[in-house]
């Protein structure tokens, strides 16, 4: 198949009848809408809840005055145009301010509405700042997607990275083998770029972005299978979407196919409370069950994925529950002292993100705040002003 056409107005789509168009089209008008003809046709036209539709048709529910545009914060780890370094070993770099289709819940819909704000178009000061912090040993291209670009300007930036000798890890945030599986099938540069750039003690990895098992169809398959033979490493992530993938034995299939094609589930997010997400969010401590109900049916090859927030401070898995009580752990930090950290909350089963939770119970650290193996903060990074957690 011939790479398919893009649709980004609401009056091409089919399978909306005349008047649903219409409202659909004020929404757009706050929240940019993009899909293609590939993707559409996995839409169950005659199933309004299909769970492809709610993923890139827009809803009028996406106007309710619910959440930030930026939930997490990355603005203000933001140390080069389009370069962000929050985690001490991890620099992320916004390449592009489009993708293959803009998912309804998308966290950063504010690139696509402020149209490359915080996009660079040239990352000579962002890999300088990368060469001259030998912490980080991975770089996350992103945006948008990164597929988006040009091979040939994709290599561009890549090749620049893989001059800095620390870094050993290049991640693509990548969500075309879903998308577009095409974009991968019929450019024979990508997979020679990614053959030359992955070496055997450096890799590219693909963060996929699977949020469905209906999206893991033969062409999406076949577009993976086309990247790891380039010797890419493929993993998937996705949010806890409610109506998408919120019922157990649908998260379940997910993880369950994403192992029988040798993909290993990587993170499961809270879906971020970000302006426009309200119909999709749930409550950490309900997602929370959801995702153990799921892993409970998968063999341990299908549960390695780890629910987590994105929160300011950090990658904040939520690790147990009990009847009172609700337990995080920091998978990764904004401060390296606090990586490891435990704690043990009150529960409050209203509570759609981390700040929340306001009634600590337990906290305890694996790095004391005396203690020097990490520095406090990279140097010349900014950091928001309140890490500390809440309570």
């Amino acid at each position: 198949m011939k790479n398919p056409r893009y649709i980004t107005t609401i009056e091409d789509l089919p399978g909306i009848p005349g008047d649903e168009k219409i409202r659909l089209a004020e929404v757009t008008k706050k929240f940019a809408f993009r899909t293609n003809e590939y993707y559409a046709s996995l839409i169950d036209w005659d199933d309004p809840g299909d769970p492809i539709r709610r993923i890139i048709i827009p809803d009028p529910r996406e106007l309710e005055d619910w959440g930030a545009l930026d939930p997490s914060r990355e603005q203000d780890y933001t140390v080069a145009p389009g370069v962000q370094h929050k985690y001490r070993e991890t620099a992320l770099f916004l390449t592009v301010d489009v993708c293959g289709g803009f998912c309804r819940f998308c966290f950063r819909k504010r690139l696509f509405m402020n149209r490359a704000d915080e996009i660079a178009h040239d990352f000579s000061e962002g890999i300088g700042y990368v060469r001259e912090h030998p912490e980080i040993t991975n770089v996350l291209l992103t945006g948008g997607d990164p597929l988006l670009l040009a091979t040939s300007r994709l290599e561009r930036i890549i090749s620049r990275i893989r001059e800095i000798d620390h870094v050993q890890i290049i991640r693509l945030g990548s969500k075309m083998a879903a998308f577009n599986p095409y974009r991968i099938l019929n450019d024979p540069d990508l997979p020679r770029m990614i053959r030359t750039h992955s070496t055997t003690e450096k890799r590219i990895y693909l963060m996929a972005h699977f949020n469905h098992a209906r999206e893991l169809t033969p062409q999406a398959i076949d577009a993976l299978e086309v990247l790891r033979d380039a010797g890419a490493i493929v993993v998937n992530q996705t949010p806890l979407l409610r109506g998408i993938n919120s019922d157990p034995s649908t998260l379940t299939d997910l993880f369950k196919r994403l192992s029988f094609i040798g993909v290993p589930p990587y993170y499961v997010f809270q879906c971020r409370p970000t302006l426009g997400n309200r119909l999709f969010e749930m409550p950490v401590e309900e997602s929370y069950l959801i995702f153990e109900k799921a892993r409970a049916s998968c063999s341990g090859l299908a549960k390695r994925a780890r629910f987590v927030m994105s929160h300011a401070t950090g990658k904040i898995e939520v690790v147990g529950k009990t009847e009172n009580a609700t337990y995080f752990k920091y998978h990764q930090a904004a401060d390296p002292r606090d990586v490891g950290r435990f704690l043990a909350f009150r529960s409050n089963p209203e509570a759609f993100w981390f700040d929340k939770y306001v009634e600590l119970l337990e906290d305890s650290r694996v790095f004391p705040d005396e203690d020097e193996h990490f520095p406090a903060f990279p140097t010349g990074r900014k950091m928001p002003d309140d890490t500390q957690v809440i309570g």
